[in-house]
């Protein structure tokens, strides 16, 4: 496969980050996710850390500037070669961004995996997702018959439900996500980056090795 960029586009829930894990393996790619170095930065009590954490609660997106800047850090300091990005762009401002910063750091071209899901799966996804406060692991209600406050499989350490997973929050980052990262999908398409994928009514590892196919028949 030539190199390639790797975005992974779609709504809270959609599985961006599940499906990052798999194109890391399968691929050997950088994976970059905002939203592990924006929540790092609220646990280390940064400044930026502190600008962030009033959107995040809130359910809304961090300003473009702050993100861009974070990433531009990311890629220069790392020198990759090539990237997965799992959370940004979320605009099309940020995706200009994305490709002016790409210029200067010589990273190649992007392939856009859409994941499609509906609100309804989203809802449910989401609300029933918990967290490990020590490794970070994600598990849900659904399927790994934990609730909060249990201990983590993995490591032991507590299982909690993050703030922008209850049902509130979520419908809020919905309509965010509508306003704000729904237009990225028009943005990629017009641009011929686009490949969407069907990420829900199908086991995990089905989705995750259509994406895969995906990437590599849209990279060549």
């Amino acid at each position: 496969m030539d190199k390639y960029n790797i975005i992974l586009l779609g709504p809270p829930g959609a599985g961006k980050g599940t499906h990052a894990e798999a194109l890391k393996r399968e691929f050997g790619v950088e994976h970059i996710s905002t939203g592990d170095m924006l929540r790092a930065a609220v646990a280390e009590g940064t400044e930026l850390g502190r600008q962030a954490k009033q959107y995040m609660d809130a359910g809304k997106l961090v300003p473009d500037e702050v993100v861009i800047g974070i990433v531009r850090e990311r890629l220069s300091a790392n020198r990759l070669d090539r990237a997965l990005f799992d959370g940004f762009p979320r605009t099309p401002a940020q995706a200009e961004a994305l490709e002016e910063v790409a210029v200067e750091v010589l990273l190649p071209a992007a392939v856009v995996i859409y994941l499609q899901v509906s609100d309804e799966e989203v809802v449910l996804r989401l609300s029933g997702r918990l967290q490990c406060r020590k490794c970070g692991a994600i598990y849900n209600t659904r399927y790994d018959q934990l609730e909060s406050g249990s201990q983590c499989p993995s490591c032991q350490g507590e299982i909690y439900q993050r703030d922008d997973d209850q049902a509130e929050a979520i419908l809020q980052r919905l309509r965010v996500y509508r306003e704000q990262t729904a237009p990225l999908i028009d943005y990629y398409r017009k641009r011929g980056q686009l490949v969407e994928v069907q990420a829900e009514g199908s086991t995990i590892e089905a989705i995750s090795a259509e994406v895969a196919a995906a990437v590599r028949g849209a990279a060549g």
